[in-house]
């Protein structure tokens, strides 16, 4: 087992790619530095996706999160770079990632960033009775 952060986001075949289905992920001790003062920076992490022929894989997800510790970014910037990189190695259907940022200067910050492929329309929800 790897005990050093990485960048790679290693991948593995999606086993129903015949369907739509989401995953949701919550990663809780997201930290990197501000950039202005050096200080740690906590967020929880959430990501929504509809897979389409690739998963990512959980280990080299952790080891990309823990990357970021000794990284100085603005909340907007990490936030937005995350999505980056996993639509990169992914090609999801539809990707959201949310940082839900700790509170600084007494103020908490979230940030929602989406991606959403070209050629996929959403299924049309079921409303039980």
């Amino acid at each position: 087992m790897s005990t050093k952060p990485s960048r790679t986001l290693e991948t593995f075949p999606n086993p129903n790619p015949e369907r739509d289905y989401t995953l949701h992920m919550r990663i809780p001790e997201f930290t990197c530095l501000c950039p202005m003062t050096g200080q740690p920076d906590f967020a929880t992490i959430k990501i929504d996706y509809v897979p389409d022929e690739r998963c990512v894989e959980l280990k080299a997800l952790k080891l990309y999160m823990w990357s970021f510790r000794d990284v100085g970014a603005f909340h907007e910037a990490v936030t937005n770079e995350i999505l980056d990189d996993l639509v990169r190695a992914l090609r999801p259907r539809f990707m959201r990632v949310t940082g839900e940022w700790n509170v600084r200067g007494g103020i908490y910050t979230d940030v929602v960033v989406e991606h959403r492929s070209p050629d996929w329309t959403p299924p049309t929800p079921v409303h039980l009775p």
